[in-house]
């Protein structure tokens, strides 16, 4: 075996410590515009500390999630566009957890690529940290990995993490739905992060779309309506939950309508949607008759224009839908809960 003549270096394969240090470095401020009050440690150690205010809670119960943006990123790589994937990051994580009525406290996110140099870190950061806010968590650290050959350049992979705190007598759960209940849904900004493996496979293989072609009304090109940022609803949950009974909270993400719904609800009830209650936006339609695409699988990948659903007492359900609107959310009665049938599904459309 051959001697190497020249010392070797990481950064000889691939992997610059320096750039990543200096990223961590550059960034600093960037990320501590999130802190909270708990927020006891500095960016860049090797680990973060929380100091949990125990003053507000009575029975603290700690909630998780961990989620990414899967093939949405596809879209942000077409357009070179990569300030709001960050965005979508955070949105997949906290509504995940806003369901069970938990604050978000704090995140961590992951960032895997094969060259530092060749994306654009500061822009995916930038989202992140605006995810953050809006959601009124702290993002206190994370990783950002350089794996050379394992992804290709100019591409890469994102996960997200949040944990949040909530009393656990005011955990929801859906335990407490009950007949008659009703469902409102609030409405999402698009695809959020979920069917996109669909979506691309219809406009771009079948259709031969490009990024910039605009094949639906309006000023958007279809590069720009798959990459609209997930929706953040933390914030107006909290709201709701002051002053309203709140019975289940529904995050419609991937599986759609018929897989999510079903999760919350007690083993002797069913969810009845009302089609026709809300406007399907464009887009779902766009790809159901172009891609030739059922009903029933559009509801299973797609969330048709519905982010998230509460389901609460009927004579709330109006002053619901009221309040969401003067916070500037389109929201909507699309449904109600009833008995199930024995052996019958748990969500049917009417």
């Amino acid at each position: 075996m051959k001697k190497l003549e020249k010392t070797q270096t990481y950064k000889d394969a691939g992997v610059d410590i320096d750039l990543g240090n200096r990223l961590v470095s550059h960034i600093r401020e960037l990320v501590k515009s999130t802190y909270r009050p708990e927020v006891i440690s500095e960016i860049g150690g090797f680990n973060s500390l929380f100091s949990l205010n125990l003053q507000k809670y009575h029975n603290p119960v700690l909630v998780s999630s961990t989620d990414g943006v899967g093939t949405k990123l596809k879209i942000a790589f077409l357009l070179d566009k990569h300030d709001t994937v960050g965005i979508d990051l955070v949105a997949m994580c906290v509504n995940d957890i806003i369901v069970s009525g938990a604050e978000p406290l704090f995140f961590l996110d992951y960032i895997a690529t094969s060259h530092l140099a060749s994306i654009r870190v500061e822009d995916i950061l930038r989202g992140i940290v605006q995810g953050c806010s809006e959601a009124g968590c702290a993002l206190i650290g994370g990783e950002t990995a350089e794996m050379p050959s394992f992804y290709h350049d100019g591409e890469y992979d994102l996960a997200g993490f949040v944990v949040g705190g909530v009393d656990r007598e005011k955990v929801i759960d859906g335990s407490s739905i009950t007949v008659d209940n009703k469902i409102i849904g609030i409405a999402s900004s698009g695809l959020h992060s979920n069917g996109y493996s669909l979506a691309r496979k219809i406009l771009f293989d079948q259709l031969r779309l490009n990024v910039t072609d605009k094949p639906l009304s309006g000023e958007k090109s279809i590069g720009e309506i798959l990459l609209e940022p997930t929706k953040i609803y933390v914030k107006k949950i909290q709201n709701l939950l002051r002053d309203f009974h709140l019975n289940g909270i529904v995050h419609i993400t991937g599986g759609g309508f018929i897989d999510n719904l079903p999760r919350v609800l007690p083993q002797s009830c069913r969810a009845t949607i009302y089609k026709g209650s809300w406007e399907i936006p464009p887009i779902f339609k766009f790809l159901q008759e172009n891609g030739n695409v059922s009903e029933r699988e559009m509801f299973r990948t797609f969330n048709q224009g519905i982010g998230m659903m509460v389901i609460a007492p009927s004579n709330e359900a109006d002053d619901i839908v009221s309040r969401l609107k003067g916070l500037q959310e389109d929201a909507f009665i699309i449904g109600e809960i009833n008995l199930k049938d024995k052996d019958g599904e748990g969500i049917v459309f009417l």
